[in-house]
């Protein structure tokens, strides 16, 4: 094409984007009586629903730019026409709920920006010759995990499928643990050590970066598992693309989160992190901003080298090593196959202080490196940085949204100056055709409304450390989330639950005052009432989910059992062999279903042999339970060679974890609305039985204290 040419489609697309921003701004700012309003909100709501039932790629398209419509609509409406307030009480209440609006309104654009066309990566095939393959050094951070977790870890990453001598396996082990040293030299795998805990993990890493040489980095977290497939999965795109600095696949967890185990919810409600890496992160891979999370990430040496190696200014030290290769020019890209698997957090207060970190940490980088400003990155990589960074301001403003319509039930306070029946008309079309597009959206990784279940539970918690963080980065500090305990017996979690008991009891209050100005007050106005009290209600539900989180339920294994159907065989001291189906396994042992008819007695001694394809291998175990044709097996005193062989027939699988991945029940809204609301009412039960369980409990008496007493046990 000529130079005249280019210069001529310049221009007409310049024109056409011209054209239909004028369009899109005609459309928002059009004044529509009450009538018009609730017919523009009909119709738009009803081909949201009809673009819905296509679900393709372009009608997802259509429901974004339907709901961007109504919600920069109602938010044009709510500046100009809603804030027209008559004394002090009306503008704080009034400007802070505005306030909070505005911030969801701009997180779900950007949100629309990063999940709206994921790029959906697949593998790139490597050279036939694995002489060409490049050289990899694969870390294993830790400090305070026990030897067990590490050793599974460890046994995964030696079974990798990759050149032994191309593949040097490193521990770097923070807590300087001598029977982490004899662990490694007994697997033939190498161990790090430095003499102090400068910079936490980033330190370690960095450490390990200068005494090593590999081409490659791959990284696990202690108590990540990687498939023998990890490797070449991953490293074809970097023999593709020179400029690739980074690949990063999900976090996958085979054990439940506390929301997960607490509620009931594993693997029939999707987590906290699946939205993250089952859709945010393929999202950011089009704008190439990819984000490094840590673990389960294969880095180039050479560019990170060039930046010094991890960041080490902020606690979240994964994603500001992705930012500053990106600044650089170099690509990131995301794998979105999951190639390991890891533990979650046990207990609500320890995912608390998880979610704590990454907080402060991303304030930290908005603070000190901002996305936004600084040379190297493209538009789209700067509104990806920047909406990662803003998720973790939702503290105050869901606080808010939370207690907003108490101010109108509790206090009077007119928090929006303008009739009823228009505030609907204005609101819904914003607030429905932005749920059913996000359920479109999000249906396999989030279902609706648990978003806010999530950030009620964590609202008041991250608030502090990202304003503090905001007014002084250096504050805080690095926290080690603690992975493989056991929760002995179940308690209710006073402490954590503490602030949303608070607004749970407020929104309680709220609605019985609603009920009574209902009832006794001539002068209120009944739609407006009924307008707080539905908000009401619906905060109840919400903030009762959140309390029944804190309920903590019993976890007895100290390493969480993972659920598969694997083939086994079973051989028995008489000859006998019986082909049968794993019902769970452990590094410790495995859970088995027999076939139809057969019984294996308790203590019953015998060999599981384990296979796939032309591999095989038999391992010594004891029946520890017997019921039916459910049979519990413990392994009788593996040694190190029989543990790889367990490892690699079972944990390295990556069909183990791939089986399962989006593969729950896709989000429909009432359904999910009905959920939360049932877990919500199993929150206020159990909120009761434990208040009722401390009124009537018996005071301590001295000898129960000296029992208490750690120094006793």
């Amino acid at each position: 094409m000529s130079i005249g040419g280019s210069l001529n489609s310049a221009w007409l697309s310049g024109l056409l984007g011209l054209l239909a921003t004028a369009l899109l701004v005609v459309v928002i700012a059009a004044p529509l009586d009450l009538e018009a309003q609730m017919i523009f909100c009909a119709v738009c709501l009803g081909g949201a629903l009809l673009l819905r039932r296509r679900a393709g790629r372009l009608a997802i398209l259509a429901m974004i730019v339907m709901s961007v419509i109504a919600s920069l609509r109602y938010m044009y409406w709510r500046l100009t026409s809603s804030l027209g307030f008559d004394n002090p009480l009306d503008m704080v209440f009034g400007y802070g709920l505005v306030a909070a609006e505005l911030y969801a309104l701009l997180v779900l654009l950007l949100g629309y920006v990063q999940t709206a066309w994921p790029l959906q990566r697949r593998p790139y095939p490597l050279p036939a010759d694995s002489r060409q393959w490049p050289s990899v050094d694969l870390y294993i951070p830790t400090y305070n995990e026990p030897l067990d977790i590490i050793r599974l870890t460890v046994l995964a990453a030696q079974a990798i499928d990759w050149p032994r001598d191309k593949l040097n396996i490193y521990v770097l082990d923070d807590g300087r643990r001598e029977e982490f040293r004899l662990f490694c030299k007994q697997a033939g795998v190498g161990y790090i050590t430095r003499q102090d805990n400068h910079h936490a993990k980033a330190g370690n890493l960095n450490n390990a970066l200068r005494q090593t040489s590999g081409e490659y980095i791959a990284i696990f977290d202690a108590d990540h598992v990687p498939t023998r497939s990890f490797l070449q999965m991953g490293m074809g795109w970097f023999l593709r693309d020179p400029k690739l600095a980074m690949l990063q696949t999900p976090h996958f967890f085979f054990s439940p989160d506390p929301f997960e185990k607490n509620l009931n919810t594993f693997r029939t409600v999707p987590n906290e992190g699946e939205l993250f890496y089952g859709l945010v992160q393929d999202g950011n891979d089009l704008w190439n901003a990819t984000f490094f999370c840590g673990s389960c990430a294969i880095i180039r040496r050479a560019p990170l080298e060039e930046i010094g190696g991890i960041a080490v200014e902020t606690v979240t030290e994964d994603a500001h090593t992705a930012l500053k290769l990106n600044r650089l020019g170099y690509n990131t890209a995301y794998l979105a196959l999951p190639q390991a698997a890891g533990l979650a957090t046990e207990s609500l207060s320890g995912h608390i202080g998880q979610r704590i970190r990454w907080a402060r940490g991303m304030a930290q980088i908005f603070r000190t490196d901002n996305p936004l400003l600084g040379k190297g990155l493209s538009f789209g990589q700067r509104l990806c940085y920047l909406n990662a960074m803003l998720h973790f301001f939702y503290g105050l403003p869901r606080l808010v949204f939370l207690t907003a319509p108490l101010a109108y039930l509790m206090f009077d306070a007119q928090i929006f100056q303008a009739p009823a029946l228009l505030i609907v008309a204005y609101a819904l079309p914003h607030i429905l055709i932005a749920s059913v597009t996000n359920s479109t959206i999000q249906g396999r990784f989030r279902h609706s409304f648990w978003n806010e279940v999530y950030e009620t539970v964590l609202a008041w918690y991250i608030m502090r450390p990202v304003l503090l963080a905001m007014v002084n980065p250096k504050l805080g500090k690095f926290n080690v989330t603690a992975k493989g305990g056991m929760i002995d017996q179940g308690y209710f979690d006073w402490k954590m639950a503490r602030p949303y008991i608070i607004v749970l009891l407020l929104n309680l209050l709220g609605a019985l005052v609603g009920v009574l100005k209902l009832i006794f007050d001539g002068d209120a106005s009944t739609t407006t009432l009924l307008i707080n009290m539905a908000w009401t209600i619906y905060n109840i539900v919400i903030s009762s989910a959140a309390v029944a989180v804190a309920s903590e339920t019993r976890q007895i294994r100290a390493e969480p059992r993972v659920f598969a159907k694997l083939p086994v065989e079973l051989y028995l001291p008489d000859g006998t062999c019986m082909t049968c189906e794993t019902n769970d396994f452990s590094q410790r042992g495995m859970g088995i279903s027999l076939p139809a008819g057969m019984e294996i007695v308790h203590g019953q001694q015998l060999e599981v042999s384990l296979s796939r394809g032309n591999e095989a291998c038999q391992l010594p175990a004891k029946v520890v339970f017997s019921k039916g044709t459910t049979v519990g097996l413990s392994f009788i005193d593996l040694n190190l060679r029989q543990q790889f062989e367990l490892t690699r027939m079972t944990f390295s699988r990556a069909d183990t974890w791939a089986s399962t991945w989006g593969q729950g029940v896709v989000d429909t809204p009432l359904a999910a609305l009905a959920e939360v609301s049932v877990i919500g009412w199993r929150g206020i039960r159990q909120l009761t039985r434990a208040t009722l369980d401390e009124m009537t409990r018996r005071p301590r008496s001295a000898s129960d204290l000296a029992s208490t007493n750690p120094r006793n046990s």
